[in-house]
């Protein structure tokens, strides 16, 4: 699948992967390019820089809650499961060395009232659980009021974004509204990044 020529020369040939919502991919091809676009939502790209393998997941949490010891809500153990599983495959596929990783979050847009809150607690989420693990994101693209698609380059670890037009947001946002009202969730270096 051909990208939009607009795009860098890197971005612009080889595999196109989709990462919808619940989903998380891993893979070391020089060819492959992680493909999302993100609301409220978080997407990290996590790279293995010694065995260039790579991998992006895609993920929101749906519901909160003001209990201390549940401080994200319930949805938080996915958010969690969902960050383990993509650091976990990362690791398992590449050199297995916790310092060979580099980290990049996007995500947590404001773009619909109803969701008020929700891409502000994904980037509180993100980045506490990068803390506690001990991780530190080496870039991040995160915020904002618009919808944004990010392409990763697992074997490189380029990224790509692109901040999409009021049309597009809204159609996320209504598909993560859709989420959150449910509350379920599906299963399953800042230089290095180029805004557009």
């Amino acid at each position: 699948m051909a990208l939009n020529s607009s795009l860098p020369p890197e971005f612009d040939r080889g595999v196109v992967t989709t990462v919808h919502q619940g989903d998380c991919h891993v893979s070391g091809a020089a060819d492959i390019t992680f493909s999302t676009v993100l609301g409220s939502c978080i997407s990290a790209c996590v790279r293995d820089k010694v065995a260039k393998v790579g991998g992006m997941n895609h993920f929101l949490l749906a519901e909160q809650s003001g209990a201390a010891k549940d401080r994200y809500g319930a949805s938080a153990r996915y958010g969690a499961f969902a960050m383990e599983q993509l650091i976990n495959k990362v690791l398992s596929q590449g050199s297995g060395n916790k310092a060979n990783l580099e980290i990049k979050i996007f995500g947590g847009g404001k773009i619909n009232s109803a969701l008020d809150d929700v891409g502000a607690k994904n980037i509180e989420f993100v980045r506490q659980f990068l803390a506690d693990e001990g991780y530190l994101a080496t870039s991040e693209d995160l915020g904002g009021n618009y919808a944004r698609r990010v392409l990763f380059k697992p074997h490189s670890g380029r990224a790509f974004v692109k901040r999409l037009d009021s049309d597009v947001g809204v159609s996320v946002a209504t598909q993560e509204l859709a989420l959150a009202k449910r509350r379920v969730v599906l299963p399953s270096v800042a230089n290095d990044i180029e805004l557009f």
